[in-house]
């Protein structure tokens, strides 16, 4: 079975914007699986997500208070389709990201994380592959807000970025 998942991270809502794009919405409406990797920052969005995503997979940030970390996770597993992912908001950084999130995370074939606002996919030496989807609402010192897509086929992952219009 073929699934389509969306990717987010660091929507920071609603401290960044009031509302996720609707090119967001739009995929995570489309999507089987809705991932995203922490820093809500309010229990609205997660709220939305829980009843319009057909399955979300999400943990909490280092911005999330008590009210979301006593809904979340600090780190979200789920197999699709054979495929071992896990979720995390934090991984240090970004030099020996790969080689530390290997040994940190040894039974896992994805891991989607967050935290710099910065997309990013890479793969480990081991296999392991690294997907920061960015954010949606913050671009920070990025020349676009982003998010990502996937497609999980028959063990194969194909991911995809999307660049926002500017608000």
């Amino acid at each position: 079975m073929v699934l389509r998942l969306t990717l987010l991270a660091d929507t920071h809502l609603p401290k960044r914007a009031r509302v996720l794009p609707d090119e967001v919405w739009d995929a995570v409406d489309s999507a089987d699986v809705v991932v995203h990797a922490g820093d809500w920052t309010g229990t609205g969005l997660l709220d939305e997500l829980e009843e319009r995503a057909r399955r979300l997979i999400a943990c909490y940030g280092n911005n999330d208070g008590a009210d979301l970390r006593s809904r979340l996770p600090l780190v979200a597993r789920a197999e699709l389709e054979g495929v071992r992912l896990a979720v995390v908001h934090e991984t240090g950084q970004s030099q020996g990201r790969e080689a530390r999130m290997a040994v940190l995370h040894p039974d896992t074939d994805v891991l989607v994380f967050g935290h710099s606002h910065i997309p990013w996919d890479t793969t480990a030496p081991g296999g392991l592959r690294l997907l920061n989807p960015g954010s949606p609402t913050d671009r920070r010192r990025q020349p676009f807000c982003t998010y990502m897509t996937a497609v999980v086929d028959d063990g194969a992952v194909s991911v995809t970025t999307h660049r926002l219009p500017p608000r």
